[in-house]
């Protein structure tokens, strides 16, 4: 076989959720398969290291402009050019017209569900505003045209099943996310001072990769931890990662606290390979999210030994099993509540943090990447046995 496979993010140089996903996806198969055909199609940027070719990997760097001009025209006229048998559009969009083979991993349809509060949907920056649009309008065409469609938890394989009227369609695959190798707790003190220093970290501290996408529960959050201070008179620090200053004070002086600032650092923007010894030197590590469709920074935190307190909704509870404090995040007051249970109490600290560990190893990028080279195979057999009958 020839697969396409998109990665349009890949070479920027501030990766996020889905761009990880698509970037072990990549690296995975690079492993485990060396005898079919690959062309990675990524948008020309900084971080040229990010991916590197192999015998079987092409990485072709393709200018198209704005993100759907590059999906819709460029993308598909690339791969059919290239002669590729199958086209993978790894993050929730796809071209809608290929005239190849189209696999599509649809990570969540959030912005396609009314029956979710409206923050989750119609809130967030114009460029999230803008994608939930495109989503919508592209989403419907492309489901029907694919011959599979990924997503990767079974809730919301649930989900997307019940909204599309396809819950008995052998097309929709759940595939679970992994977590990298290099999460696990860091006891070299080199390193731990090394990643202190470089983010300004304080001794104790909560961790939370809140951003702007109203899902990630900022604001509940915020009010959460003002009231932990308030309640413990704690010295306590909150770490968050790559967050603009100027919102997050708006944020806080819609719950009336804007003086918290001060016990907020902003680190900036992360390198991956950081993120472990930070999660090893956090007190707990804070989840609580609306909506998320898997939830890699769970076992993250769990595979570095951190105590997580997450949520009661969506795919949570599915990720975390019994390893987590599970909370209500639509009730601040819930992780209030935790977090100051799990300050005080260590046996149950330990108790999750010994759970933690093994349940985040349930969870790969190898398998994934299997179980994906496998739908690979099973599309390039119907499509060749249908072609053989017609024949």
């Amino acid at each position: 076989m020839k697969i396409g496979i998109e990665g349009q993010r890949l070479f920027r140089k501030k990766k996020h959720g889905m761009d990880m996903v698509a970037l072990e996806l990549i690296r995975n198969l690079q492993e485990i398969d060396r005898e079919n055909e690959y062309v990675v199609y990524v948008s020309p940027d900084e971080d040229k290291t990010a991916l590197h070719p192999t015998p079987n990997f092409r990485i072709v760097e393709l200018d198209g402009g704005f993100y759907p001009r590059w999906e819709q025209f460029a993308l598909p006229r690339a791969a059919r050019n290239d002669g590729c048998q199958i086209l993978h559009c790894t993050s929730n969009t796809a071209p809608v017209n290929t005239g190849i083979p189209l696999v599509v991993t649809l990570h969540d349809i959030i912005y396609m569900e009314s029956s979710y509060p409206k923050i989750l949907r119609g809130s967030g920056t114009a460029y999230q505003k803008f994608g939930n649009v495109y989503r919508r309008l592209v989403v419907p065409t492309i489901i029907r045209k694919s011959e599979a469609i990924i997503t990767v938890s079974n809730y919301e394989k649930t989900r997307i099943g019940e909204f599309f009227g396809m819950q008995n369609d052998r097309r929709l695959k759940a595939v679970y996310n992994g977590v990298g190798t290099h999460f696990k707790p860091v006891t070299d003190e080199a390193e731990l001072a090394r990643v202190k220093t470089r983010y300004k970290l304080p001794d104790k501290f909560f961790f939370f990769l809140g951003n702007t996408d109203p899902k990630k529960n900022t604001k509940g959050t915020l009010l959460a931890f003002s009231d932990f201070i308030r309640q413990t008179g704690s010295t306590m620090r909150l770490v968050m990662l790559d967050y603009d200053r100027n919102e997050l004070e708006k944020i806080l002086d819609q719950i009336g606290d804007r003086p918290l600032m001060d016990r907020i650092i902003l680190t900036g923007y992360v390198m991956n390979t950081d993120l472990p010894a930070i999660y090893s030197q956090c007190d707990i590590f804070l989840y609580p999210s609306l909506r998320e469709s898997f939830g890699i920074p769970l076992l993250e935190a769990m595979s570095c030994g951190v105590p997580v307190i997450t949520s009661n909704t969506s795919s949570m509870p599915e990720i975390a099993g019994d390893a987590a404090y599970i909370i209500d995040p639509f009730k601040p007051e819930e992780i209030t509540a935790a977090m100051i249970k799990l300050t005080n109490d260590s046996a149950l600290r330990n108790t999750l943090v010994a759970k933690g560990i093994p349940q985040a190893a349930k969870f790969s990028w190898r398998a994934m990447a299997e179980h994906v080279l496998e739908i690979y195979h099973d599309i390039s057999k119907s499509n060749h046995g249908l072609k053989t009958g017609s024949a």
